[in-house]
């Protein structure tokens, strides 16, 4: 992307906040954001019933453009990755997500497509139960399967505590912020998130001097929920924010696990009810989630099964088949990612080659070669 296109994409999401599929229709309309900021009249052409508001909206992008570029002077002054939605190094997983957002910040050193993505997310009040199963799990889990990067949110409690156990165990880890880039919120994680810089990194859908607003926290739930293969709950009030994001998780159709409580305690009255009601699967220990995520690392000195090529496949179907040889199984997002087919087809495809006796759909929705 030129950086003029850059600066009009900037734009828009000034004129247009919190309103991301809006602004990836008038794109994927009109082509790019320098076409919509210049369009004219052109834009009743392509939009016959817009509104006089967006439109307004849509006329204000201009103005915003002297901000633009001091946004891009600061993210090159401060090693900022300005990450558009159409390159190849956005988060893939996300990208499937209608509410994406088409401009993501990010100063880190990790893989934004890793192979395992999980998301770890739970109380600001975490107690002592909560704060031992995260040890315990991040420390099983970096034996067993040390590629997993871990995401949250940096919020007091379990956020910080799955950062902090993935940066001692070795794991690679990402903090969602729901503010720029030029703070951290809240401060006394501020030597925490440094490290993660050069372990895994930070990232956020918001400029340099947005602060932290509340509805900044339920955006930043959805690129949590999205980024990631599946999304753990450790622990959760009733009505907990932890239970949006494994909501939001739902919908988009991945994973969801929760860990159970006392019966009675606070802190895990909102995991106890997401497993009552069906809406996250109960999860003891890394060994648990790794096996219901078919996540089995090639360490644990099993012998991999030597396959023969189908004679048959066609040449997209021999991709699937690549990307799932020598594996212990894949998620759909994955194979999105080393594939590049679109969700749908791929989704279609593997669905023929289930019925064709090729793959198989394993328990924590990962496929296999049969």
């Amino acid at each position: 992307m030129n950086e003029q296109e850059l600066l009009y994409t900037i734009a828009l999401t000034r004129v247009l906040p919190y309103q991301s599929q809006v602004q990836q229709t008038l794109l994927d309309t009109m082509g790019s954001a320098t076409a919509l900021a210049t369009a004219g009249t052109a834009l009743h052409d392509a939009f016959p019933q817009i509104t006089e508001r967006l439109e307004r909206h849509i006329a204000q992008i201009p103005e915003h453009l002297a901000r633009a570029e001091q946004e891009i002077e600061f993210a090159r002054k401060n090693h900022i990755r300005i990450i558009h939605r159409d390159d190849a190094d956005y988060p893939a997983r996300l990208r499937e997500c209608s509410d994406a957002p088409i401009l993501l910040y990010y100063r880190g050193s990790v893989d934004l497509n890793s192979r395992r993505i999980l998301s770890i997310v739970g109380t600001r009040k975490a107690s002592e139960y909560g704060r031992t199963f995260c040890q315990r799990f991040l420390t099983d889990l970096a034996r067993l399967c040390p590629d997993v990067l871990v995401i949250s949110g940096l919020a007091y409690g379990i956020d910080i505590c799955a950062h902090r156990q993935s940066l001692s165990n070795g794991l690679s880890t990402i903090g969602v912020l729901a503010h720029g880039l030029d703070q951290i919120y809240p401060r006394m994680h501020r030597q925490t998130a440094i490290e993660m810089l050069t372990q895994g990194g930070l990232l956020t859908e918001f400029m340099s001097q947005s602060t932290a607003e509340k509805v900044n926290f339920v955006a930043r739930n959805r690129i949590v929920a999205g980024m990631a293969d599946t999304t753990l709950v450790v622990e959760s009030a009733e009505h907990g924010g932890s239970l949006i994001t494994a909501g939001i998780a739902n919908e988009y159709g991945r994973d969801v696990f929760a860990v159970p409580g006392r019966v009675g305690d606070q802190t895990s009255a909102g995991c106890n009810k997401l497993i009552m009601q069906n809406r996250a699967a109960l999860i003891q220990s890394a060994d648990d989630f790794v096996e219901a995520m078919s996540w089995i690392s090639k360490k644990d000195g099993k012998q991999v099964v030597q396959r023969t090529l189908f004679p048959e496949l066609s040449p997209e179907e021999t991709l699937i088949y690549n990307a799932l040889r020598d594996s212990d199984g894949k998620h759909l997002n994955q194979l999105t990612i080393e594939t590049n087919l679109p969700v749908g087809k791929l989704s279609s495809m593997l669905f023929d080659l289930e019925m064709r006796g090729i793959v198989r759909l394993m328990g924590g929705g990962a496929y296999h070669l049969v």
